[in-house]
This record gives C-alpha cells, sequence and structure tokens, in this order.
C-alpha cells in the first residue's frame, strides 16, 4: 500500500485468507485485487464489494448502499456495495462475502474479454 490507513491494513489483515491479495492506494481510497482481479474497494474507511445482478439483491435486502461519487456534477453508482457489519466481526462473514465479490469480478471480466 503506497499510503498508509490503519483501516485498509484491518481488512487486509482480515482478508488474509485470499491468495493474491493486493490492496492499492487510488482515486483518494483503495483498490482490493485478488491478483489482477479488482473485487473490493475501500473509500472513507467503508468496505465495498463488488456487485452484480445476481448478488445486488443479497445487499439491498440487509440495506446496504451502492457506492455513488459525484462528477462533472452527476451522481455516479457503482457496482460495488457496502460490505455488511457482520464481515468484521466473523471471519466465516468475511470469506463468504468476499468469495462472493470475488467471483461476481472474474465473471465480469470474463463478460469484458468475449
Amino acid at each position: 500500500m503506497a499510503k498508509r490507513s490503519d483501516f485498509a491494513e484491518f481488512v487486509a489483515e482480515q482478508m488474509a485468507f485470499v491468495d493474491g491479495l493486493r490492496v492499492r492506494a487510488m482515486f483518494g481510497g483503495y483498490g482490493i485485487y485478488q491478483d489482477d482481479c479488482m473485487f473490493a474497494l475501500i473509500v472513507d474507511d467503508r468496505l465495498y464489494f463488488k456487485a452484480d445482478a445476481a448478488t445486488r439483491a443479497e445487499f439491498e435486502a440487509k440495506g446496504l448502499d451502492p457506492f455513488t461519487y459525484v462528477a462533472r456534477g452527476k451522481t455516479l453508482t457503482m457496482h460495488y456495495f457496502e460490505a455488511p457489519p457482520e464481515v468484521f466481526e466473523e471471519q466465516e462473514a468475511m470469506r463468504t462475502w468476499a468469495r462472493k465479490a470475488i467471483e461476481t469480478a472474474l465473471k465480469a471480466g470474463r463478460r469484458k474479454q468475449k
């Protein structure tokens, strides 16, 4: 990690089970990767996981919001949703949600390659 963030370091420790885990500073936050596949991001000390049409409903059912930002006067919504609080309390929850996000990111990458 180029710049220091206690929260990003904490998340990296919690995700130590991910083979090829990398955390890179980017755009004022951090991208979280398995090798070259970005599956999560951290902005303002909040963790967001990659989502798609299949997993979005799981995040929404828990009342979790997508990551949004403002660019050129427009609010843009990305395909990342805030992580459920239990991922910071239960290691198995972190494993489950991180794996879903990794699978989602890998699927998205395969679609782009076609």
